[in-house]
């Protein structure tokens, strides 16, 4: 009798799978590191995590389609729509409308796409990545008012269905949506709020589904499930230096090691097939799959598998066909031909973003599992990805199937997938498919959907911010009503892990204590002066070499107080009332591109001149830089110029400065209460459009904290003073060779070495840079130069209240650098200043 595979599980926390026959056959039972939900449903069928034969998962959906066609009747059926989510149920979708017959097929993505408008987005709210995006290529696809079948791989709470209804509804509305899943394993008390749901936006909603049942909890097994996964992660971490950072989730027994302990596999193991895919075929229905592209690749796909069998070894007896990610149909039917087709026996499963622990035993539904990093360049930034059940089941042969953009040098790198793949079989085939791209409409460079003029005005004081209203103006749009603040150390395991974006969420606002405000008072009644002097020489060299009457255009947060001080010094000196905004830019995803379309439509681009608060290694200033060129190609407006004027430049990164010496901003201090009341920016896909601006808070509740105008006024009363002293080292300036030497860069690459950090951003040079480690991320530890005085009293302050050590560096180039923390574990400080419990 075989066991079942969440028998392990079962066993250890109580958890009960109770409903149909089926459910034990169609799913078993993992754990995962994970703060609502540790026990993970694993699913024999779907070909995610379990090699299955493609026969099975293909049938799965396909029956599963033809239930709904016998459910809706032949006339709605022809009018209906299936939309998979992204990424299980990918393939299963497809694999519905396969059923259904002619219904065109859409799956929601979480791969921004250049040049294609968002039509949908919605959250998916137990996921490690939650933000799915739709990007049909014919905007009407969503827009008819047949059925619209939602496909996911299980119903558990149905939060996910009614959040993408409640999207879709509210732009298209229909009167009637059929949910599919392979099973529904809602509680009773989740049962009745989809027919709750659907008399409250009036429409008709059904549920088919293979299976029910419910999973039943003890108390505390959240708590259980996560010290569990954390026993077996510490029985698994390596030894070294690092030892007292547990590894991440792996098998017990070696196959998921981090990097390659013996020679590497020869290149003649791994064999790239050309598939010939045909020639505008989409690869999946990332941008919409119509029943023409299902007639297309149905008559493509012997020649195809036939490509592929003639390169497999003439022994493979057992032979696993591997998708990618969300690229799951592909493979599938792939896999579907070369069983039909080969004596072989044909597994099919994908790789993942999901995190899971591996134990190997016969109880268990994940034996095994490989570790390799993402190789698709992903939006929220690199991270690992993962397959299950791969190693140790005996392949004769792999054949790896991804899309283009997948095939990167990360891909074949020494710890990418083919290596870790061909370190558990002895061939490995490589089949790419084309990333489909769609056409872009005719003369829509010409036309622009949303006039640039019709973009949003910006928002001002006192309705947006505690700044007066024309001392700058937001183009962001207002999102003070989200709730987007998460824990410090929540955020920084998203953000290492690949799983989110550090734009996608804020941090818990910090509410420094008395005696850290004092430190503030103390640290502007010593510096005003020399910030005074600073704001004076970069204002003078940006009159005089950038436009007599420029835009300023800061860069939210830390920029905006730097712009405000530098129009106030422009009124002073020269009696100019400068135009000042403030716009989002977020590193890895650009600047606001509606914000630079707004100001082109407003203002001649060859005035606006971008405004920070400080450089640190240089990031940013790359970032711009990009940015513009990316901009003037997309949209064909030039004159920007991304060079950006900061007030301090202590990492040697632009030409336009007030100084170069590496001293505190008090500004750097605080977060809102010194910025207006602003929060940092938000950029996600579900809350920012494509006609919208980045996203920010207004913290109105702070307001007894403000101290934003504050610090202007104790800045701007000193103009009178270093005018005369800033106005000649301007002109001094002016005639220097002030070109960049990029040392901070050079620094911090060497630093991140040293410390065997290994990147880059995880180390921020600088005193502003690292009071934002020390507020907002999960710090490791805060280097000092020797002899620093000061200006590194609140750092010292911070570190203490976290217990972050400071370790003094003699001939450090700046006054210090903060280290965030390299692995993030249980040894990593919270924001209460102890040890992180996870």
């Amino acid at each position: 009798m075989n066991t079942w595979s969440g028998t392990w599980v079962a066993e250890r926390l109580g958890v009960e799978l109770a409903g149909d026959e089926r459910l034990r056959g169609m799913l078993g039972l993992a754990l995962r590191r994970n703060p609502k939900r540790a026990h993970l449903l694993v699913s024999n069928v779907l070909g995610k995590h379990v090699p299955q034969a493609p026969s099975v998962v293909h049938g799965h959906g396909v029956g599963l389609g033809r239930r709904v066609r016998e459910l809706l009747g032949d006339a709605a059926a022809a009018q209906a729509v299936v939309l998979g989510y992204a990424e299980t149920a990918t393939g299963l979708g497809h694999s519905v409308a396969d059923g259904l017959g002619a219904a065109p097929y859409l799956h929601s993505t979480r791969r921004p796409v250049a040049g294609v408008a968002t039509a949908g987005g919605f959250e998916e709210s137990h996921s490690h990545a939650t933000s799915h995006l739709l990007l049909p290529e014919d905007a009407s696809l969503l827009a008819g008012d047949g059925p619209l079948v939602l496909v996911d791989d299980e119903f558990s709470t149905g939060n996910t269905v009614l959040n993408t209804v409640r999207d879709l509804h509210a732009r298209y509305p229909r009167e009637r949506y059929v949910v599919v899943a392979l099973v529904d394993m809602r509680s009773a008390a989740d049962a009745g709020r989809l027919e709750e749901f659907a008399r409250e936006i009036g429409a008709r909603i059904d549920l088919v589904t293979v299976a029910s049942g419910t999973v039943r909890l003890p108390d505390g097994v959240l708590e259980k499930g996560q010290e569990l996964v954390a026993r077996f992660e510490t029985a698994a971490a390596p030894s070294g230096p690092f030892a007292q950072f547990p590894a991440p989730l792996q098998a017990v027994r070696g196959t998921a090691r981090q990097a390659p302990t013996g020679p590497q596999p020869p290149s003649d193991r791994i064999t790239r097939v050309d598939l010939r895919w045909p020639a505008r075929l989409p690869d999946g229905g990332r941008h919409g799959f119509t029943p023409a592209h299902r007639t297309a690749l149905e008559n493509a796909l012997p020649a195809m598998a036939d490509r592929i069998a003639t390169a497999l070894p003439d022994n493979a007896q057992r032979v696993l066909v591997l998708g990618f990610e969300e690229l799951m149909y592909a493979p599938l039917r792939l896999a579907t031909e070369l069983e039909r087709t080969t004596t072989a026996e044909v597994r099919y499963s994908t790789t993942t973003r999901s995190p899971v622990l591996a134990v190997d035993d016969p109880g268990y539904a994940i034996r095994t599992r490989l570790v390799f990093p993402a190789h698709d360049d992903p939006a929220d930034g690199p991270g690992e990805r993962y397959a299950y059940n791969v190693a140790g089941a005996g392949f004769d042969a792999v054949v790896a199937v991804v899309d283009s953009v997948a095939d990167t040098p990360a891909l074949h790198a020494p710890d990418g997938l083919l290596a870790r793949l061909a370190e558990h079989t002895p061939h490995v085939l490589l089949a790419v498919v084309p990333s489909y791209v769609p056409a872009a409409p005719a003369g829509a460079q010409d036309a622009p959907e949303r006039p640039d003029t019709m973009l949003p005005e910006p928002l001002r004081g006192p309705a947006f911010s505690s700044y007066a209203p024309e001392e700058v103006g937001w183009l962001l749009q207002d999102l003070s009503d989200v709730t987007l603040e998460a824990p410090t150390e929540e955020r920084e395991e998203a953000i290492q892990s690949g799983g989110a974006h550090y734009a996608e969420s804020l941090p818990v606002e910090y509410q420094p204590s008395e005696q850290y405000q004092q430190l503030f008072h103390n640290a502007l009644d010593a510096s005003a002066a020399r910030l005074a002097h600073a704001v004076g020489v970069v204002t003078e060299i940006v009159l005089a070499e950038r436009s007599p009457r420029p835009v300023l255009v800061s860069l939210a947060r830390a920029g905006t107080p730097v712009g405000i001080l530098m129009r106030r010094w422009a009124q002073h000196r020269h009696g100019l009332d400068l135009p000042h905004y403030a716009v989002s830019i977020v590193r890895g995803r650009g600047i606001d591109a509606n914000a630079l379309r707004r100001l082109a439509a407003h203002h001649d681009p060859r005035d606006v001149v971008f405004v920070d608060g400080w450089t640190g290694k240089g990031a940013i200033t790359r970032e711009l830089a990009q940015a513009v060129e990316e901009f003037e190609k997309d949209h064909g407006v030039f004159g920007f110029d991304p060079e950006i004027a900061v007030l301090a430049d202590p990492g040697s990164c632009v030409r336009t400065y007030g100084t170069r010496e590496d001293y505190l901003i008090p500004s750097a201090c605080l977060n809102s209460t010194v910025s207006g009341l602003i929060s940092r920016t938000v950029l996600r896909a579900d809350l920012v459009g494509p006609d919208d601006y980045h996203g920010a808070k207004y913290y109105r509740e702070l307001a007894d904290s403000d101290l934003s105008v504050a610090f202007l006024d104790a800045v701007s009363a000193r103009f009178d003073e270093v005018t005369e002293a800033a106005c000649a080292e301007a002109k001094d300036l002016l005639a220097a060779d002030r070109t960049p030497t990029w040392e901070g860069w050079a620094a911090v690459e060497r630093i991140s070495e040293e410390y065997g950090i290994h990147d880059v951003n995880l180390v921020k040079p600088g005193v502003g840079e690292t009071t934002r480690v020390l507020l907002r991320r999960v710090p490791w530890k805060v280097l000092a130069r020797a002899g620093a005085g000061s200006d590194l009293d609140h750092v010292r302050l911070l570190a203490e209240q976290r217990g972050v050590p400071v370790e003094e560096v003699p001939d450090l180039p700046y006054t210090c650098v903060g280290l965030i923390h390299p692995r993030y574990t249980r040894g990593a400080t919270g924001a209460d200043g102890t040890a992180v419990t996870l």
